[in-house]
């Protein structure tokens, strides 16, 4: 955490250490981000959900094989769109997967927050990879509409619920880390609009076994085809807005400008960011003008102990400027 000492006419920057120090004694501080002084540098480190994306991937490649083989023999476009689906979500884990391992590399020089940020376009990624496979099941449906086939609904009931038992068992496996990281959220909604998927399928067997009538089979994989994208558009719009360094959903900027031009030691406060560097770290930078002259080390570590405590926002610099005359070139260019 980062905040500016006067260099000149009271316009510079502090990293928040002891500049009695000498330069090379700093340069260790400034890197230690495992101690325990509060700085707000050291990240925990997410939960590792490996062996949840290693067992979801097999589970789904085993479903998808048998979808597609009885698919195939029982004529039915909703079996072979839950099969499509299933793939779909196969691809997506093994993507969230890459990403959720190189979200771990370490920062490098050029990399300086490292791969973090591979988890919020793989969430991105996913989101879009869903809405085209729904979007292909969908015309297949339309098609089968002007020209209905026998379905046999018996053995679509019976693959799809085998479905419904390998995708539940799949999300629930995802499901304790869906509300604090969007890309393991990607993959629980994956695996739970296939279970949904799955169950609207035995629907729809069940109907056909019993009515006999074509139109059902098409008819049902429209309306569970609507159900997964209306889902799928949250997760679409949370992914864009993390890829274009948003403020993250559940952080109200209005609220952290609030808490900073409230501290007493502060006369204006510009320049202020707010954006996701994973999909589970936060960043904030801003610059603050204090014209009581540099308020110290223990200001700015209040600062990041709050935002970290309010917002969740784990990453905190700040710039201190002692004087409204400092004349920052970015004063006015964000509001």
């Amino acid at each position: 955490m980062n905040a500016g000492h006067p260099q000149g006419p009271g316009h510079g920057r502090h990293d928040g250490h002891d500049h009695d120090h000498d330069h090379d004694h700093d340069h260790d501080h400034d890197h230690d981000h495992d101690h325990d002084h509060g700085h707000g540098h050291a990240h925990a480190p997410p939960k590792d959900f490996g062996t949840a994306f290693a067992l979801g991937t097999l589970l789904n490649l085993a479903i998808v094989g048998l979808q597609v083989v009885y698919g195939l023999i029982a004529h039915s476009t909703a079996l072979l769109a839950d099969a499509g689906h299933n793939l779909s979500d196969v691809l997506s884990l093994v993507v969230a997967w890459g990403a959720a391992s190189l979200a771990k590399r370490p920062a490098t020089t050029h990399f300086t927050y490292g791969w973090r940020g591979s988890s919020i376009l793989a969430a991105l990624l996913n989101a879009s990879l869903l809405l085209v496979v729904m979007g292909g099941i969908a015309w297949e449906a339309i098609l089968r509409l002007s020209n209905p086939v026998a379905v046999h609904g018996v053995t679509v009931m019976a693959v799809a619920a085998v479905g419904i038992v390998v995708n539940g068992a799949s999300a629930w496996l995802f499901a304790s880390g869906r509300h604090g990281d969007i890309n393991v959220r990607g993959a629980f909604q994956h695996m739970l609009s296939d279970a949904l998927l799955s169950l609207g399928v035995v629907i729809a067997g069940a109907a056909i076994a019993w009515t006999g009538q074509r139109w059902i089979d098409p008819v049902a994989t429209l309306a569970i085809v609507a159900v997964i994208v209306y889902g799928t558009w949250g997760l679409l719009r949370d992914s864009v807005r993390m890829a274009l360094a948003g403020v993250p959903t559940g952080i109200d900027p209005e609220a952290v400008r609030a808490y900073l031009t409230g501290l007493p030691e502060v006369s204006r406060i510009h320049d202020l960011h707010i954006w996701p560097m994973s999909t589970t770290e936060t960043a904030l930078t801003c610059h603050l003008v204090t014209p009581g002259g540099h308020p110290g080390d223990a200001f700015t570590l209040r600062i990041a102990q709050e935002l970290r405590r309010r917002f969740a926002i784990e990453h905190t610099t700040v710039q201190v400027e002692v004087t409204e005359d400092t004349g920052c070139q970015l004063a006015d260019a964000h509001r």
